[in-house]
């Protein structure tokens, strides 16, 4: 796609080539920075790619993506052009500004890793694992505890849950490396156990950003399950998390940063459990009326996972 400059090293996108552009998946000659700092070409692609899958219809997206030429310059951060993109889709809708900020909302269940570690359980589960989450296990040599164990048919899987409130942060082999150590450990242990000899033992890392290449080259390797945002291709966490139904609080944009972290440290990580608890919300600061609307942009985002999926 060809970008004319205007005042001030802006792009501004002819509006006859926008709406094809999903189709054509062509990027400009403007560079972009990513979270990690590196640079890439601007692919208007993927930015219609990631409102298409948060529910916007084709009309909306084509209005958001034309309007954001205003935005562009060279230089500018991907975290600056999709904010603004959930600023504008906010506009249109809460519902569906709720859902395309999965990542950020991901981001958001910190400081601790443990409403990750509950957050990954509870998607296992809907997989059709049985799981439990900080459970203390008899290693060989030492006991180790484990974020998530995760069991299936005759697989069981010892599940390290790598959380980080910052999207450019990437896990580097030094993390499968650990977690393959500690797995051989458990896994010599297990193997000598009555029921578990003819059973398949793995360790699995899950990160809600991304591994190196160094890291995944060494996951094949050793046969380490790795999850991360978008690995594997099409079967990645933001995938996976779509195909269950499975949003957490912070995606609601009718709840602040306090009363987020407030819910959190009383367990309640998902919006499931807001639409189906009206006691969930009874001991936050807030008024009726908010709760009202909390509860609905829950249901919503449920609802509206639901009817795509289905």
């Amino acid at each position: 796609m060809q970008f004319y400059k205007c005042c001030r090293q802006k792009y501004c996108l002819p509006a006859w080539n926008t709406a094809n552009s999903e189709e054509e998946g062509e990027v400009s000659d403007m560079k972009v920075i990513k979270a990690s700092g590196e640079q890439e070409e601007y692919n208007e692609a993927k930015l219609r790619r990631s409102l298409a899958s948060a529910g916007a219809d084709k009309d909306t997206i084509d209005q958001i993506a034309r309007s954001m030429g205003d935005l562009l310059y060279e230089g500018i951060s991907t975290q600056k052009i999709y904010r603004e993109a959930f600023r504008r889709l906010r506009h249109s809708s809460d519902r569906l500004a709720g859902r395309y900020r999965l990542k950020e909302a991901i981001l958001e269940l910190g400081p601790t890793g443990f409403p990750f570690e509950k957050f990954v359980s509870e998607m296992l589960k809907r997989l059709g694992y049985t799981s439990r989450t900080g459970v203390i296990v008899e290693g060989e040599c030492v006991s180790h505890e484990i974020d998530v164990i995760a069991e299936k048919d005759d697989k069981r899987f010892m599940i390290e849950c790598k959380f980080h409130n910052h999207q450019g942060h990437k896990s580097d082999v030094k993390v499968p490396l650990y977690i393959q150590s500690r797995f051989k450990d458990l896994e010599k242990k297990w193997s000598s156990l009555p029921g578990h000899k003819d059973k398949l033992h793995r360790g699995w890392v899950v990160t809600n950003t991304r591994f190196t290449q160094h890291a995944l080259q060494y996951g094949k390797c050793v046969r380490l399950k790795l999850l991360s945002w978008d690995y594997p291709r099409h079967e990645g966490l933001k995938d996976l998390i779509s195909r269950v139904n499975l949003h957490p609080i912070t995606c609601l944009s009718s709840l602040g940063k306090k009363e987020k972290q407030e819910l959190l440290k009383r367990d309640v990580v998902f919006c499931m459990q807001l639409s189906e608890d009206e006691q969930v919300l009874s001991h936050l600061n807030i008024d009726a009326l908010k709760k009202v609307r909390v509860r609905e942009e829950a249901r919503d985002i449920c609802n509206a996972n639901q009817q795509n999926n289905g």
